[in-house]
């Protein structure tokens, strides 16, 4: 793993790097938290884990970090600063990149989405919704976009990814893990298995590709 900082044209932007270890890569997955920003995510620290686990797959993690820290959180700037780790995910080669992102950072990965071409699937956790915008929703499709949210999050209510979910088109998926609050890490085992198997399908490489 390598602190570095992403260049924006609204100033540095803090990362942590996990380097795909296999010689092919299959892609990168860009990681951001909520409006407090940090490298750790929900669920006791489930990004830092998959920066453990992924690079052995020949998949790369980027966990980046919000310039902006306030409540609510910045759409605008927050967008800026994912775009920004795109693009340099892209200058390090990797050509497919999934986004998740948790509670603001969901509405920040789907409107960064909407405009990148580079992502290939993107994953909102316990969502807001403030900032997504319904054609942007709807202009994700086929492209697979994967809602996970607590059943009982009384912070930002399961019916927020329902309303995401209703949008979407092909490549939807929405999973309510009962008895989870806002973090899910009620639910963590659940949340991992479900994480690892939609980015092992958004960054699939065929034979073909190989």
């Amino acid at each position: 793993m390598s602190e570095i900082v992403v260049p924006s044209r609204l100033g540095p932007i803090g990362a942590k790097w996990h380097r795909p270890s296999r010689e092919v890569s299959r892609g990168a997955v860009l990681c951001v938290g909520g409006f407090d920003g940090g490298f750790d995510g929900p669920a006791e620290g489930i990004y830092g884990d998959l920066g453990e686990a992924m690079p052995e797959l020949g998949i790369g993690v980027l966990r980046l970090d919000f310039r902006v820290k306030t409540s609510p959180g910045p759409i605008d700037d927050g967008t800026l600063d994912v775009l920004a780790g795109i693009d340099w995910l892209i200058e390090q080669g990797m050509e497919r990149v999934a986004l998740i992102g948790h509670s603001y950072g969901g509405a920040i990965v789907v409107r960064a989405a909407h405009r990148s071409e580079a992502v290939a699937g993107t994953c909102a956790l316990s969502t807001q919704t403030m900032g997504i915008e319904p054609d942007e929703v709807k202009a994700l499709a086929p492209r697979p976009l994967l809602l996970i949210h607590g059943g009982a999050d009384w912070r930002l209510p399961p019916r927020l990814s329902e309303w995401v979910y209703s949008l979407a088109g092909e490549g939807r998926e929405l999973h309510i893990l009962d008895g989870a609050t806002h973090s899910l890490r009620q639910r963590r085992d659940d949340l991992w298995v479900l994480l690892l198997d939609w980015i092992d399908r958004v960054l699939l490489v065929t034979e073909l590709e190989r």
